[in-house]
């Protein structure tokens, strides 16, 4: 029978053992790590805007023409949407800020970079850019939303009825 892992004698104090441990937790740790993986990056803050987008979303890969799309209205709704996407990586790496608890951290603090995470994720999982009447639709059916249930649902890609049936209330 071994003593408890706090001997020196035991297989637990080894060094050896605690490296190769310490090596299999941070590969395993590395592996979990959702960043955009072999995109292509056009400029720094189009890298900053998918490495986000990867955080947010939760997902290693995503579609590229779809993230230019993204890009690109954010952009176009916001000017300064570039320089805030590199701000919030910068600050997300320098304060080692878990991205579940990215929005309620950003939230508490009042940071003028809270409603990023939001807009990105909405993108993203609605395939929506604004709101209101500056909404506009950017994806539908390669939205993420319906990308998680594409193996059961399929997104219908036009109305059941004639042109503007959709606009009449129910009976």
């Amino acid at each position: 029978m071994h003593e408890s892992s706090g001997s020196p004698d035991s297989p637990a104090a080894s060094p050896l053992r605690r490296r190769l441990l310490a090596g299999l937790v941070g590969a395993y740790t590395a592996t979990l790590m959702p960043w955009a993986l072999a995109q292509p990056i056009k400029t720094d803050s189009h890298g900053a805007f998918l490495a986000l987008s990867a955080l947010i979303a939760g997902r290693q890969m995503l579609n590229a023409g779809m993230a230019d799309r993204i890009y690109q209205a954010l952009a176009a709704e916001a000017p300064d949407f570039p320089a805030s996407a590199a701000a919030l990586l910068q600050l997300i790496e320098e304060r080692k800020i878990d991205p579940l608890q990215l929005q309620q951290t950003l939230d508490d603090a009042k940071s003028p970079l809270a409603p990023l995470p939001r807009k990105i994720a909405t993108a993203w999982f609605l395939g929506v850019i604004g709101s209101g009447t500056k909404a506009h639709v950017i994806a539908y059916a390669h939205a993420l939303n319906a990308q998680m249930v594409a193996d059961v649902l399929k997104p219908p890609t036009y109305a059941y009825g004639p042109y503007g049936s959709w606009t009449r209330k129910p009976l």
